[in-house]
């Protein structure tokens, strides 16, 4: 499974469900990739914001060499599932989407539900940390429950 995570900036919310998902997948023995990316390309080649690294390294996990990039067309060919935090996002992707077979590999990572963006709020790092992660496990769970 190769599984790709996007928000707006690559900074916040994407890479901490990139750090989260690869532990937990590394955990479990998968040979799952993956990878995150932003609908925007503010950020390019930077890494992700020092809240997104902290909170990360408060739980265990280390996020500070992952590199923010922005979403490719290309993304569609590599990547299995394109999970996306917020309904912009959804509504980015899926316009880039060339046909119904990649628009069918793009859903919202909560499911019925949007990750809020903690950029400009900085006690939302730790809550949205957690809502993460347990979408993760979540999502680990409904893909290996069946192998």
């Amino acid at each position: 499974m190769k599984i790709l995570m996007v928000c707006l900036g690559n900074i916040c919310r994407s890479p901490l469900a990139h750090g989260i998902m690869e532990h937990l997948v590394q955990q479990k023995g998968l040979n799952w990739e993956i990878d995150s990316a932003g609908t925007g390309g503010w950020h390019v080649g930077q890494p992700p914001d020092r809240r997104s690294i902290g909170i990360a390294k408060k739980y265990g996990l280390d996020i500070s060499l992952q590199t923010c990039r922005k979403f490719d067309v290309l993304d569609f060919e590599k990547f299995d599932q394109i999970l996306v935090m917020d309904h912009n996002n959804l509504l980015d992707v899926r316009a880039m989407a060339r046909n119904e077979a990649e628009k069918n590999k793009i859903s919202l990572f909560m499911k019925d539900a949007i990750v809020p963006d903690p950029y400009y709020e900085d006690d939302q790092f730790d809550p949205v940390y957690q809502m993460i992660e347990k979408r993760c496990k979540e999502f680990l769970y409904e893909y290996t429950s069946s192998i």
